[in-house]
């Protein structure tokens, strides 16, 4: 990923299957090493993470407050009423936020100060067993538009942005310094590689914080971090993001992003096109449209032959889907799919 050498294609499954495809394809005969993905062959990057934690600090259990036969209502960590929808997604729906004002906010500021307790007590432990094992050692830090938006909700954010710039520079300062405190006392006992944020600020139809937003916002806070970190030899800064990110990716390398995930191409996030725009400015994960699993062999070696051997021969990717195994996908079509990378990657590497 750093472009130092290429020796070996990396080709995972990052994120499994949607909900109900392990019922598809028990139907269609699956064996239990198949349900649980372990009979497919992948080599997949060897990341180690480090047990600290730079987001919302005390995180109490949720609790059922509604439950029928089609959603679940549950209270979170941060008092939002979260409506998941039975077996059909995997991640909630918010249904409230607990920041609007700046009042509001600093009610929850001391849920993202530092603490001693943000570092748990055997990371440094972990961390050299990591790097004994020669795993790239890895840590994580909240978003600086996804943070924002689970305490306030998109369009709240984006409105924000206009009319309380004082309250988001508050909130990503805050969330800053305390990333800057964690990680200046991990990576000055042991070699810190890598840095990952979720941030998910864009669909289909481009982001929700454009460049105008990157400058004032959300590029100082990325800056700031990654200029600590690198100054101590880390390599990989990772961003993870569904939708169109082109019109910001020249952002997100100004503020020292060299890696973009998961590269959805019906977003127009086209890996073999990055990779000729940026070269080895941006490195790739993901990037195989899942959508063609649905379709057939043909199409899927067409999507196979075109993305993979140009992207092995630059190296500086992790192939893979662009997100979950989509429902609909036939075992054989996924049984075939992976045959079909590992003969295009033999005869391309």
């Amino acid at each position: 990923m750093t472009f130092k050498s290429n020796d070996g294609p990396l080709f995972t499954e990052t994120f499994g299957p949607l909900v109900g495809l392990k019922e598809e394809w028990a139907e269609q005969g699956a064996t239990d090493e198949e349900l649980d993905l372990s009979a497919f062959r992948y080599r997949a990057p060897m990341r180690g993470w480090i047990p600290v934690h730079c987001g919302w600090l005390h995180r109490e259990q949720q609790k059922v407050v509604e439950e029928s036969s089609e959603f679940l209502i549950t209270l979170d960590h941060m008092g939002r009423r979260m409506k998941l929808m039975k077996g059909k997604a995997t991640l909630p729906h918010p249904l409230n936020f607990p920041v609007s004002t700046m009042d509001d906010w600093l009610k929850i500021k001391h849920q993202y100060e530092y603490s001693e307790s943000r570092l748990a007590a055997d990371w440094a432990a972990v961390a050299k067993e990591h790097l004994a094992s020669q795993r790239s050692t890895t840590v994580t830090m909240p978003g600086a538009f996804d943070e924002p938006r689970q305490l306030m909700g998109e369009e709240a954010l984006c409105m924000a942005y206009l009319d309380q710039p004082e309250l988001i520079h508050d909130i990503l300062d805050t969330i800053c310094d305390t990333a800057l405190r964690v990680f200046d006392k991990v990576s000055a006992e042991v070699q810190v590689d890598e840095l990952w944020m979720s941030e998910d600020l864009a669909g289909k139809s481009g982001p929700m914080a454009g460049p105008r937003q990157f400058n004032e916002f959300l590029g100082p806070y990325y800056a700031r971090v990654w200029d600590l970190l690198k100054s101590r030899g880390a390599r990989l800064f990772g961003i993870d993001s569904d939708g169109d990110l082109r019109s910001v990716i020249p952002n997100f390398i100004e503020s020292g992003i060299n890696v973009l995930s998961p590269n959805e191409p019906a977003s127009y996030m086209d890996i073999v096109k990055l990779r000729e725009e940026y070269g080895t400015k941006l490195a790739l994960n993901g990037g195989i449209d899942k959508y063609v699993l649905q379709r057939t062999q043909a199409e899927i070696t067409e999507e196979l032959d075109y993305k993979l051997p140009p992207m092995i021969k630059s190296g500086g990717c992790v192939l893979g889907l662009d997100h979950r195994i989509p429902n609909g996908t036939s075992l054989q079509n996924y049984r075939f799919y992976i045959d079909e990378v590992w003969r295009i990657m033999g005869s391309a590497s």
